[in-house]
């Protein structure tokens, strides 16, 4: 699997910010066939930093309706990743 495809998009949210400031962790949404090992090794490839931990979480799609017909959303898979002391991503540098 390519770093890029295991790395789906991070989360950016008020949780996550306070999560980055106070204790140096970033959230991802990851392929869901990826495991903790590829996770680590994606984010050290692409970022260039260093990775202590990495914790993942299979979240469950929420029950959505429209209308009559009732469905869901798909089930995705959630990766907290903590960076070594003195690391950091920057994703919005320039704004």
């Amino acid at each position: 699997m390519i770093q890029y495809d295991i790395i789906i998009r991070p989360l950016i949210t008020e949780k996550t910010n306070i999560q980055k400031e106070a204790s140096n962790q970033l959230s991802f949404e990851v392929d869901r066939h990826a495991n903790r090992i590829d996770i680590k090794k994606a984010v050290e490839r692409i970022f260039k930093v260093k990775v202590a931990g990495v914790r993942t979480i299979q979240v469950k799609g929420k029950p959505k309706r429209r209308g009559r017909v009732a469905g869901r959303q798909k089930d995705w898979k959630k990766a907290v990743v903590t960076l070594m002391p003195g690391e950091r991503i920057d994703f919005f540098e320039g704004a």
